[in-house]
């Protein structure tokens, strides 16, 4: 029990690294075009900026799905790379079908992972509607300005 919470909690921390990381340079990304954000037309923008998070999110759920599988392959859980991906996929986005399974001696890291996942989608959910947020009250506020 002790090396799968251990194994976990690794896993755990490298996908909230990346989840952090990718925060930092969607912000980032965001910072720059602004600018541009801002100015007219805004709708399109919008429409651009909720489109490209969301595959930003997307990319970052992705990889970590991909952690935790290829962590599920090294370990030696499932014997083929599809197997290990989809049980990882089932998991981190918590719909737990239950058509694979881990052994008993993994798992406490479905748990794990799950817990995970359903963390990864708050926080980038967070994200998204934070980025949306901020650049829609910018849009506003340049509006009132040029009026």
């Amino acid at each position: 029990m002790l090396v799968q919470i251990v194994i976990g909690t690794g896993l755990l921390l490298v996908n909230i690294s990346l989840a952090a990381v990718a925060a930092m340079v969607l912000e980032g990304i965001l910072g720059r075009a602004h600018g541009w954000l801002l100015r007219e037309p805004h709708q399109p923008k919008l429409v651009l900026l909720i489109a490209g998070v969301s595959l930003w999110v997307l990319g970052v759920v992705t990889a970590g799905v991909w952690v935790w599988g290829l962590a599920y392959l090294k370990l030696g859980v499932f014997a083929t790379l599809e197997e290990a991906v989809y049980f990882s996929l089932v998991s981190f986005t918590t719909l737990g079908f239950g058509d694979v399974l881990l052994s008993h001696e993994w798992r406490l890291l479905a748990g794990m992972e799950a817990a995970n996942g359903f963390l990864n989608f708050g926080l980038l959910t967070a994200l998204l509607i934070e980025g949306l947020r901020q650049v829609r009250r910018g849009q506003i506020e340049y509006r009132r300005k040029r009026d």
